[in-house]
């Protein structure tokens, strides 16, 4: 699922397609719904390559309530804290591109953020 990322993406022109508002977050949930119903295995929310922003958190959290396939979010994630707060509201798994190309030392830094923060929110067992 394309989402607006604040301007126009690669992913925008090659694909030549309408990217889902940013704040509907309704519209994404009800796509992505469709998508499991329809058989999907997997939901990918993406703003493109060089997004000014990401997808928002209420719009993650909005669509893990409503599917059960694992969620893949990409585009316009710069800091580790984003990329944590991402899983945190939903996203199974990040995609990053290229702010590594800018600063290849975040990819270590992204990738420490999300596995300390997720191991020390845990419930304990």
């Amino acid at each position: 699922m394309l989402i607006d990322g604040g301007k126009v993406t690669a992913a925008t022109y090659m694909s030549n397609t309408v990217p889902i508002p940013h704040d509907k977050n309704d519209i994404a949930a009800c796509t992505a719904l469709a998508g499991e119903m329809l058989g999907l295995k997997l939901v990918y929310m993406d703003t493109g390559s060089g997004a000014n922003k990401h997808v928002s958190l209420s719009m993650i959290q909005e669509v893990r309530k409503n599917i059960s396939i694992p969620i893949i979010v990409g585009g316009g994630i710069r800091k580790p804290e984003d990329a944590y707060e991402i899983c945190k509201a939903g996203a199974d798994i990040i995609v990053i591109g290229t702010i590594t190309e800018e600063s290849p030392e975040l990819i270590e830094q992204i990738a420490r953020s999300v596995h300390y923060n997720q191991a020390n929110t845990q419930p304990a067992k």
